[in-house]
């Protein structure tokens, strides 16, 4: 029952707010029955929490959201709070969309920007650059039950220093397998001499946009052009797929990334913060 209403309030925030307040990680924590900190008033769920505790390498961070109809009376403050003491220690919050509320919160507890996160999208009516593969190297589809681990090691390797994609698991990656959306025919993987190099993850979602979900290429690859390479493979898949638009998500402090997208024709859509104690 709590996780029903949970969903009902992410959902009421998303239709009022134009942004899910919570991420798909934080979304399959909830299905998984990992539910964090839930605010009622009465037996009505008015705000909820996710809290991802610290790691040797990582500060805990957070997510939340407040019901639009019970917003301005403390609840916001009053989870950001429980999630201080939960975490224990330094504490980064995201914020989806950067709305003027969550900025503030941020601000009266004393939390300052640490990290932004562009959404980009382009048309998939846009002209779109052929594939040209680098020497020597094939792509093809994933194989699920066979490519998990080998994938792990690269996808560890190429975001080594990513504060939450190099850290996923095996069953990271069996909860996106069992997910409606995911197609391994659309899960490409760059191999050379046997060996997987790099991948492009694409999904798409059940609005009918495509998504960029996740790039990698293994560091002993870099300077083969292997990303650009990888990203049109996705491109392409994802137009014939007949989507309207394709989007993606990188932080503002990756230029080479950024520089990339603009030149494949993606623009900034939207912004997510991350605030910090």
């Amino acid at each position: 029952m709590t996780e029903s209403q949970i969903v009902e309030l992410v959902e009421a925030a998303t239709k009022v707010d134009g942004v899910a307040p919570l991420s798909e990680h934080a979304m399959l924590a909830l299905k998984a029955g990992r539910i964090g900190v839930v605010v009622r008033e009465n037996d009505t769920v008015v705000g909820y929490a996710h809290l991802d505790p610290a790691t040797d390498d990582e500060p805990a961070s957070g997510e939340l959201v407040v019901h639009p109809e019970h917003r301005r009376r403390g609840f916001g403050r009053r989870l950001v709070r429980e999630l201080k003491k939960k975490a224990d220690g330094p504490l980064r919050v995201w914020a989806h969309g950067d709305l003027a509320a969550a900025a503030r919160l941020g601000e009266s507890e004393g939390m300052a920007r640490s990290r932004v996160l562009f959404q980009m999208r382009k048309s998939a009516d846009d002209p779109m650059i052929d594939v040209v593969l680098p020497p020597g190297v094939t792509i093809r589809p994933f194989q699920p039950g066979r490519d998990e681990e080998a994938w792990l090691e690269v996808n560890a390797r190429a975001f080594a220093t990513h504060p939450e994609q190099g850290q996923w698991t095996i069953d990271d990656v069996r909860a996106r397998e069992a997910e409606d959306w995911f197609d391994p025919e659309g899960f490409f993987l760059a191999e050379r001499d046997g060996r997987l190099i790099g991948f492009h993850w694409t999904k798409t979602h059940p609005d009918g946009l495509g998504e960029v979900y996740v790039i990698g290429v293994d560091p002993s690859a870099q300077g083969l052009g292997l990303g650009r390479t990888l990203t049109l493979t996705g491109l392409h898949h994802l137009r014939d797929r007949g989507v309207p638009a394709i989007l993606l998500y990188v932080d503002e402090d990756n230029r080479s990334a950024m520089h990339l997208y603009d030149t494949l024709g993606f623009a900034r859509y939207s912004v997510d913060v991350m605030y910090a104690t």
